[in-house]
């Protein structure tokens, strides 16, 4: 047997033994390092690299061999697929060069790249698609790759699209495996109750770990509740999440504020570079490639997840972009979950008040009432004038705990207060101010709005009693207005007093202002005051009707 014969033996049972080496392997980046020390080995080339494809055509990963870590740290960032790569790239079928740069579609080579000359490129296909290209320069031995290099390579690139299929499959159904229980641990975390903050943590953490992301975030509006005050980074895990979690991110200036009005996920290539970002928190978290999903719930946007890669680091798959848009979806149940919990404890509240109301309207009432008719009528029948005084005295005192009662009952039970009973409640309040204070003061009621209004009546007749009790103890006026008036979509409440006013410039103590503000603003309302020294000051709150 000749040394030919022999050398084409040899190379055939290396083939056999990569096939099977490749065959048996399950872990991708050992595959792959594998296949191109395989390449190098049969072709007898001094460099290789297997680009690996990402979206677009762009090379996502770049694996080596015959190149030290200074060398590749010398040549830079990862080439994108231009020149000679480029080629097989678009066009993916076998190429052997003589010498690269004699090629048209060569650009030459990076600052501090070895020198290269001749070239044997093929492509390595897998799923139907072309997952890689591998490339080998400088033939030892010879001028030239020949037709024998070619042939052995295409054998073993059609084995590496084998061996990655199968790992692809493999790894699809690993991925599945932990996809679902994932969302069957989010799911029971849900179903049980457990804290928000906690199944969110979860969310967070289960989607950067199935789509291999170094960070991954949840941002939803700021502490106001009001998208428009701005966004808060309210979970981080993962790289940086100390130094992302409870960050401030504006609506306006920022991808999450678009992902949330547009509701529509966003893949950015490299999140410090683009425009849209809100870079403060870029820089912090060193993003890169990042994927934002919204988290909606009933139709609205209330927040966004996101998985990031540090800058350089891989983009982000089709694949992996819908497991981000899975796990926002759970994010979203948990929320919408959550939110629907605090209702059914409201509702519960509620239900208790309502009780505990009835029972105070019809029962405490009803027999307080009937005690002080019974003591008025014996009073008008005592001969003693004295007694009969006690007597009415103490049918007065039944009198102001009755008034006293409704006003609690206001609070717990507002649906006590049908229609024209939001009137009464108003004057009822109004004149126990006035005869209390010694203020004059006077009610303008519109009827019809007061019964319009009759659902919010609980904080009306309570904001009503904080800006009269203002006046009371500050104002030193003599005369007050209270006024409920329609003005075009809105309700309005007045308090006028002709007091001494204030400096509205100047800090303010106490309370009192603070606690109408924060009343007014939880009513969904617009609180107004507009004062004079030595001419008085006027509390305007309006509501949508």
């Amino acid at each position: 047997m000749d040394s030919t014969s022999s050398s084409a033996k040899d190379r055939r049972d290396r083939l056999l033994d990569s096939g099977l080496a490749l065959a048996s392997g399950l872990s991708l980046p050992t595959v792959l390092q594998r296949i191109i020390d395989l390449a190098v080995e049969l072709a007898n080339a001094r460099y290789g690299a297997l680009g690996v494809l990402g979206a677009k055509g762009r090379i996502r990963q770049f694996i080596t061999a015959g190149l030290s870590d200074e060398e590749r740290r010398a040549i830079g960032p990862l080439p994108v697929g231009q020149g000679i790569l480029g080629a097989l790239i678009h066009d993916p079928k076998p190429l052997r060069l003589r010498r690269i740069t004699d090629d048209p579609r060569s650009i030459g080579f990076p600052p501090n790249h070895p020198p290269m000359g001749s070239f044997l490129g093929a492509p390595v296909i897998a799923r139907g698609r072309t997952f890689g290209i591998i490339y080998l320069t400088e033939k030892q031995g010879a001028v030239e790759f020949d037709a024998e290099d070619e042939a052995a390579l295409l054998v073993l690139a059609t084995q590496a699209g084998v061996a990655i299929e199968n790992i692809d499959l493999y790894e699809e159904g690993r991925r599945r495996e932990r996809w679902l229980e994932a969302v069957r641990k989010i799911g029971d975390a849900i179903l049980t109750g457990q804290d928000l903050e906690a199944v969110l943590k979860t969310v967070a953490h289960d989607a950067r770990e199935l789509a291999g992301a170094a960070t991954s975030t949840i941002v939803v509006p700021g502490l106001e509740g009001d998208s428009e005050t701005g966004l808060t980074v309210t979970i981080a895990d993962g790289a940086y999440a100390d130094e992302l979690s409870g960050l401030r991110v504006p609506m306006d200036g920022s991808v999450s504020g678009d992902v949330m009005r547009s509701q529509q996920a966003t893949v950015l290539a490299d999140a410090s570079t683009d425009p849209r970002t809100y870079q403060p928190m870029v820089r912090l978290g060193h993003l890169g490639p990042m994927v934002l999903v919204p988290l909606t719930v009933k139709g609205r946007a209330i927040g966004t997840l996101a998985v990031a890669n540090p800058v350089g680091g891989a983009a982000f798959e089709e694949q992996e972009i819908r497991l981000v848009e899975t796990f926002a979806n759970q994010a979203s149940v948990a929320l919408e979950y959550a939110r629907a919990q605090r209702d059914l404890q409201r509702l519960a509240v509620l239900d208790d008040r309502e009780r505990i109301a009835r029972e105070l309207h019809d029962g405490v009432i009803q027999s307080l009432f009937a005690v002080g008719m019974g003591l008025q009528a014996a009073a008008q029948r005592s001969p003693d004038s004295e007694i009969a005084s006690r007597v009415e005295s103490a049918v007065g005192e039944i009198d102001r705990a009755i008034r006293d009662l409704r006003n609690y009952i206001f609070g717990l039970r507002p649906g006590l207060l049908a229609d024209r009973q939001l009137r009464q409640a108003l004057d009822d309040l109004i004149a126990d101010f006035s005869e209390r204070s010694g203020v004059t003061t006077v009610a303008d009621i519109d009827d019809g709005l007061a019964a319009e209004l009759a659902p919010r009546s609980a904080d009306l007749v309570q904001v009503t009693r904080e800006a009269l009790s203002n006046v009371g103890r500050h104002a030193q006026a003599a005369t007050c207005r209270v006024s409920l008036f329609r003005e075009e979509a809105q309700g309005v409440l007045q308090i006028e007093d002709d007091g001494q006013g204030f400096d509205a410039e100047a800090p303010q103590s106490g309370q009192g202002m603070l606690n109408l503000r924060e009343r007014v603003k939880a009513m969904g309302g617009q609180f107004k005051i507009e004062t004079v020294v030595g001419e008085g000051t006027t509390v305007r709150i309006a509501l949508p009707l």
